[in-house]
């Protein structure tokens, strides 16, 4: 995602005044400072301050330079990185650049680097953190401001390379035809791998992506094995070699399980990889 704001706010203009915290108990709204009575239920146990340092950088902002700046703030129970960057950007500083849009760990779009490992802000409760963490935008991607980078723009290179996309034999498709039936239990393995929500968490712990800019990443590996097994899919093997049947796809990983370790929905990484590698090197020996 792009966007450095939802769709339903207006741009940030880092001009105007920072806006006072929101003074409805009920609102719960997760877009201004948390209510007092959300940090009431906190009394049972020790109240924390937060401080949390950002990596700043706006590449846009002619004279910008990367730098570190650290925000203070108490914590609440509940609280999640996103919450807390919310807070940060309503009370202190409307110039912190940063992604959400679900809120709910589906879109992917938060993704960050948390105290140097790659995770979802809106899923990172703060109270399994240490009170000092350090946050900095995904590397690989092309950043957009702070904590915003365009995994949008890779992610569509990517699938556009790969051609991730079900190939089928008619060239039009007859919308008004039921859809051919399939086994429940293919069905359920396709779905496992197509829960990815495309985050880059993968991609940015990962030390062959880091090192080789063409490598396609578990994010591409993971969906050719997902295209592989869906009947509809009329691509055969040799089709797929041709795809990521060189260094700069399935021979690169260098299983470092970097992707296997972070990604945010525990998909099988390393074992999709390894699968598609023994497929590809049986092709390779023929």
């Amino acid at each position: 995602m792009s966007t450095i704001a939802p769709a339903n706010q207006a741009p940030i203009d880092s001009s105007r005044p920072v806006r006072e915290p929101c003074t409805d108990p009920a609102c719960g709204c997760g877009k201004r400072s948390l209510p007092a009575n959300a940090r009431a239920g906190s009394s049972q146990r020790e109240q924390r301050t937060l401080k949390i340092t950002v990596l700043r950088f706006n590449p846009h902002e002619p004279g910008s330079r990367p730098h570190l700046q650290t925000f203070a703030l108490e914590e609440a129970d509940g609280m999640t990185l996103y919450m807390a960057l919310n807070e940060i950007r309503e009370t202190q500083d409307p110039s912190l650049q940063f992604d959400f849009v679900c809120r709910a760990g589906i879109c992917g779009s938060c993704a960050m680097l948390v105290n140097g490992r790659p995770a979802l802000a809106c899923r990172e409760l703060t109270q399994k953190l240490d009170t000092v963490i350090t946050l900095a935008p995904l590397p690989v991607f092309e950043l957009i401001g702070d904590l915003s980078v365009n995994t949008g723009k890779w992610m569509r290179g990517m699938s556009e390379r790969l051609q991730t996309w079900v190939h089928a034999q008619e060239a039009q498709v007859d919308l008004r035809r039921l859809e051919a039936r399939m086994d429940p239990e293919l069905a359920d393995q396709i779905y496992e791998l197509d829960r990815c929500i495309e985050c880059g968490c993968c991609v940015s712990a990962c030390g062959t992506a880091r090192m080789r800019e063409d490598f396609v990443g578990a994010v591409a590996l993971n969906k050719i094995a997902r295209f592989r097994l869906d009947p509809r899919d009329t691509r055969s093997d040799e089709d797929f070699y041709e795809l990521v049947g060189d260094d700069d796809g399935v021979f690169g990983c260098m299983t470092l399980l970097g992707c296997h370790d972070v990604c945010p929905k525990q998909l099988p990484l390393a074992t999709q990889i390894a699968f598609i590698r023994r497929k590809m090197v049986a092709l390779g020996w023929k």
